[in-house]
């Protein structure tokens, strides 16, 4: 047997029909199909029991057992040499199984492989393409990872790792991407072979529950590996009686809520507030019991201009007498002006470097607005992002959350806090949250009284 299909079902008797016979109709017929419903309450059993008697297809009902208990009983169950998921409310391109098994079977040391994918609503109506990078020829870092399905897998592998870590009851098929990169090869062809469906009830409109699991899955896979991922934290200041780190919120201020949240970051060291405002030092030492954990660096007033990076701000931090005596392995700068900043997303861009071996990363969120630039003619899109297809090396982001890390060893040879293979963290909708107006400052009120720390 060369392919098992396993489609997963909860209460998708709107689309299952469609998923199936997507399968069954494919070009390469050297498949087996396991219909897995997890205890399904609308009418997907009568439509799924109409295949009863088909001789590719095999049915399991079970009760709520989840997606990745699910995805484990598919492997155990599986006869194929490459093992695939379909969603049920998603369906195939019908050459999908013959273009994904002739890339896996060109080369025996390839673990994983996946498509590019048209985004298509409840009527199937194609929306948009969305194309990946060719992972052969373009990428080097692999923190952007394959869709949960419709990827092929080569089942001894998948079974050498041991499976799904049902442990986590919401993930997108991360933490497998995890364990293959960092053991085995993958690869992608450049090619839409899936639909995948947008309806408002996928897995991935959950943004904060799957960003959330995806931090525990890196903060977990940090914890099994030899990586020192001791961390200086530092916080710059400006200063001045108008800085908004002087600005109250909730039952502080920006400075000292931005302390506390660095305070419960398991990674750090020490934490540096850097100013040349000597007012911040007394505000610390005013507001902030735990005073006695936080460095406070008085930067020079040229350091400090507007047009002045913080490189050599931190470059006169590594220099001074405290810090030099410290071991740590990276440096981690976070601003005051995200104030709802969760704790644990400093700790994820520290893990997410380390775990995808990049040098440096910064915090951002995925920005789908279009662009536009004036030619002198007229506006012009950016990257022509009017365009039906959506291309993944023209997909734009913008520095959300103030986080930026990198290896010290980077920054001393470089002097640069974002340099070498610059890797990302998706940031959350309230971490993105920025104060940056007097307007910002008054949602930033608004917000904190409806959801108080």
């Amino acid at each position: 047997m060369l392919i098992t299909v396993y489609i997963t079902n909860y209460n998708y008797g709107a689309y299952i029909k469609y998923a199936v016979e997507s399968v069954l109709n494919q070009s390469c017929q050297d498949f087996e199909l396991l219909i897995i419903d997890d205890g399904s309450t609308d009418n997907s059993k009568d439509i799924i029991e109409q295949y009863r008697e088909h001789k590719q297809v095999q049915i399991i009902y079970q009760q709520n057992k989840g997606l990745n208990a699910t995805n484990n009983v598919a492997m155990n169950a599986a006869n194929g040499k490459y093992i695939m998921r379909l969603d049920a409310d998603d369906y195939f391109h019908e050459s999908a199984l013959e273009e994904l098994s002739a890339k896996m079977e060109s080369d025996d040391e390839l673990g994983l492989v996946f498509p590019n994918y048209y985004l298509v609503n409840k009527e199937n109506q194609i929306i948009s393409q969305e194309i990946r990078h060719d992972f052969d020829k373009e990428v080097q870092l692999f923190d952007q990872a394959a869709h949960g399905a419709c990827t092929m897998i080569r089942t001894k592998f998948l079974k050498e790792l041991g499976g799904y870590n049902e442990n986590y009851t919401c993930q997108d098929g991360y933490e497998l991407w995890v364990k293959f990169t960092r053991k085995f090869y993958v690869s992608n062809v450049g090619t839409p072979l899936f639909y995948y469906r947008q309806h408002g009830a996928n897995l991935t409109s959950n943004e904060n529950r799957i960003l959330d699991t995806r931090a525990q899955i890196n903060a977990d896979y940090i914890k099994q590996s030899d990586e020192d991922t001791s961390t200086l934290i530092v916080i710059p200041v400006r200063g001045g009686e108008k800085d908004i780190a002087y600005k109250p919120i909730g039952n502080t201020n920006f400075i000292s809520r931005k302390i506390r949240q660095a305070l419960k970051a398991t990674n750090h060291v020490a934490i540096v507030v850097t100013s040349p405002d000597q007012n911040v030092q007394k505000a610390i030492d005013t507001d902030l019991k735990e005073k006695d954990q936080v460095l406070f660096h008085h930067r020079s007033q040229d350091l400090a201009r507007l047009n002045e990076s913080l490189n050599g701000t931190i470059q006169e931090i590594l220099t001074q007498t405290e810090i030099k005596t410290m071991m740590f392995n990276s440096i981690c700068l976070i601003t005051v002006e995200y104030p709802f900043l969760k704790p644990h997303k400093i700790d994820d861009a520290i893990h997410t470097m380390f775990l995808f071996g990049s040098d440096s990363l910064i915090s951002v969120k995925a920005d789908n607005s279009l662009f536009y630039v004036h030619k002198g003619d007229g506006l012009h899109p950016i990257l022509e992002r009017d365009q039906f297809t959506r291309l993944e090396r023209d997909a734009l982001f913008r520095h959300s959350g103030g986080v930026s890390v990198v290896r010290r060893s980077v920054f001393e040879k470089s002097g640069k806090l974002i340099a070498g293979l610059v890797g990302h963290m998706i940031i959350d909708k309230e971490s993105s949250f920025s104060v940056f107006s007097q307007y910002d400052y008054e949602l930033a009120q608004l917000i904190e009284g409806a959801n108080p720390n």
